[in-house]
């Protein structure tokens, strides 16, 4: 089982997601940890190769996930978000490709 590593203040903004969100949500992030996959997701190449996206729908909203577990080491968590648009923000996109940068630095 890989660990997960939340870069950023990924870790807190999953945190501030209703419960049964994180629920979900820690779930899908679990599966990836075991080599599986998330039951909704879709590859992020505009963050950078390896990054994926969780997709979380409920009532109270859309919540995504974008996560790369491409290395050995660990799985990445690089932004937990809700979503406000049909689209995905470019704020949103940015920030986690800031963050996937970091990563591939710290190897």
């Amino acid at each position: 089982m890989k660990p997960l590593k939340f870069i950023g203040s990924s870790l807190d903004d999953l945190r501030k997601m209703p419960a049964s969100v994180r629920h979900t949500l820690g779930i899908e992030l679990m599966t990836i940890q075991y080599g599986g996959n998330p039951s909704n997701f879709k590859p992020m190449k505009c963050v950078g190769a390896g990054a994926y996206e969780i997709r979380h729908r409920e009532p109270s909203g859309a919540f995504r996930v974008i996560y790369v577990a491409k290395q050995d080491d660990a799985v990445y968590v690089l932004h937990a978000f809700q979503k406000k648009s049909q689209k995905t923000t470019k704020n949103d996109i940015d920030l986690a490709a800031k963050r996937y940068k970091l990563i591939g630095e710290a190897l």
